[in-house]
């Protein structure tokens, strides 16, 4: 199978790294190419830093995560909270998927309780049949082939709940996912501290307290329980993709739903573009 050219949008400098950080690692280990995109800046997602200065930390961390997965990635120039379904963003949408000249397409389902969520979520939908139309943003090649468009996990159920067409075992990856998310220094030390944009704990510069506090990050990532519900969740999926043996050692998975926009896969072309790389 020749490579495989994956993009993946994410609402945040985090989200993408959240939702298909362990799949990621697994094509790149198999020759695939990936790009993330993070649909805003992530300017105001912080207890006490925001504007120009948390947008260059956010830049520069997932940039840093990029580098432990081995991907490309990519910051849009939009604000924190203001994505908007616009023609000049679905323009840009399309940018990305031609240049990139995808296979495969990943975000968010526009059902979400964050509006730069919801948005990704539309703006992806509204650019899966436009990127095959020669005469829209003419000045990129359109692409020939449409690509697999697909919705990253969440668990909202209204109006429509998540329905997943493949669950992926992201064991053997788990600790390079981490590593990645450990470079989102910005968050750990404040959202992800306690959910909130109030309290701040931050990460300690001294190499032995680093390490006590990596470590701490690896045991209570406080994600690491959603990559459990899905592999909980969805395990029947998982033995039908990948046998009863595998299905029942998953800890961790990133599940996917394939949207009805773009071109529709096999379950045989899901299972060659989600191949299983171990588990551990």
């Amino acid at each position: 199978m020749n490579p495989l050219k994956i993009l993946a949008f994410g609402a945040h400098p985090d989200d993408a790294e959240l939702n298909v950080g362990g799949c990621a690692a697994m094509w790149v280990a198999q020759g695939h190419k990936v790009k993330f995109v993070s649909t805003t800046n992530g300017d105001v997602g912080h207890a006490f830093k925001s504007g120009k200065e948390l947008a260059e930390i956010r830049r520069k961390e997932v940039e840093a995560a990029a580098e432990v997965l081995g991907i490309e990635t990519e910051v849009m120039d939009v604000h924190d909270g203001e994505l908007m379904p616009s023609l000049e963003n679905r323009l840009m949408f399309l940018k990305y998927i031609r240049e990139w000249e995808a296979d495969i397409v990943i975000g968010h389902r526009p059902y979400d309780y964050h509006p730069d969520h919801r948005y990704t979520g539309v703006l992806m939908q509204d650019a899966a049949f436009m990127v095959t139309v020669k005469y829209v943003l003419p000045e990129i090649p359109c692409l020939t082939r449409n690509p697999v468009f697909l919705y990253s996990y969440d668990h909202f159920q209204t109006p429509v709940p998540f329905n997943p067409t493949i669950a992926v075992p992201i064991d053997s990856v788990i600790d390079k996912k981490l590593d990645a998310l450990w470079c989102l220094e910005s968050q750990i030390e404040s959202y992800w501290y306690k959910e909130n944009f109030v309290d701040v704990n931050p990460v300690p510069t001294e190499p032995e307290a680093r390490a006590v506090r990596k470590q701490e990050f690896f045991d209570r990532c406080l994600w690491k329980p959603g990559w459990s519900k899905q592999a909980d969740q969805y395990r029947e999926l998982i033995r039908h993709t990948y046998g009863a043996e595998i299905a029942i050692q998953t800890k961790y998975a990133e599940a996917f739903e394939v949207c009805e926009y773009g071109r529709q896969p096999t379950q045989e072309e899901l299972k060659n573009v989600f191949p299983n790389i171990g588990i551990q």
